[in-house]
């Protein structure tokens, strides 16, 4: 399964540079999310932007295939990426901002996903793990009476990447998957919890009637 991961933000919140290429460890943000898709045997494409010229040119001299999209917004990149690489198979959608995720979260939500018979995946973690992990929640939503944040990784049809797509809901209660590095403080969560190498089991709790929001 292909993995496209967006990266066209700026991160100016921040102010460290762009986003994508922001050091935690030591290492690019990005290079997180690569190499836990990699690790998981999908094929990496990055979709970056205007606003992240330097992020490009990091996946050129890292030998990363890349798609630079317009930047006009997250929707509209993901969209002319997808159908710019022609892809019609289902494929991971994720930010670039999850740096704790691991290819053990990707195989389980990639399993989950092809059981459930459903066009697409959203992936969520209940809020109360998010305020233990950030300051800001983002978007918030009752699935299965948890009320659940969304994380930026999904799993959606390509030929129907414009179209509303029926969605399997699915939140897994992982710290990991709860860090969105958006502040100075969100990355310094980051780095703490990949200095503990910190595992956890996964709680997964699947809405089957869910229609997909394009939530990324």
């Amino acid at each position: 399964m292909r993995a496209l991961i967006m990266s066209g933000g700026a991160g100016s919140r921040l102010n460290l540079g762009e986003k994508p290429l922001i050091l935690i460890n030591n290492r690019p943000m990005i290079r997180y999310v690569i190499d836990a898709f990699s690790g998981a045997g999908c094929e990496v494409v990055v979709a970056t932007s205007p606003k992240t010229p330097m992020t490009r040119n990091w996946c050129r001299a890292n030998g990363i295939d890349s798609y630079g999209a317009g930047g006009a917004d997250y929707m509209t990149d993901m969209i002319e990426t997808v159908q710019a690489l022609e892809e019609k198979h289902p494929l991971f959608v994720s930010v670039s901002d999850i740096p704790c995720i691991d290819a053990e979260i990707i195989t389980t939500i990639r399993h989950t996903y092809r059981e459930s018979g459903k066009d697409a995946c959203s992936t969520w973690v209940p809020s109360d793990i998010v305020k233990s992990c950030r300051g800001g929640l983002t978007y918030r939503t009752k699935i299965r009476d948890i009320e659940a944040c969304p994380t930026g990784l999904n799993i959606l049809q390509g030929n129907r990447i414009a179209e509303p797509q029926d969605e399997l809901q699915l939140v897994l209660a992982d710290p990991g998957l709860a860090i969105n590095v958006n502040t100075r403080r969100d990355r310094t969560a980051a780095e703490t919890f990949l200095n503990k190498q910190q595992k956890v089991t996964l709680t997964v709790c699947e809405d089957p009637t869910g229609t997909h929001r394009n939530t990324g």
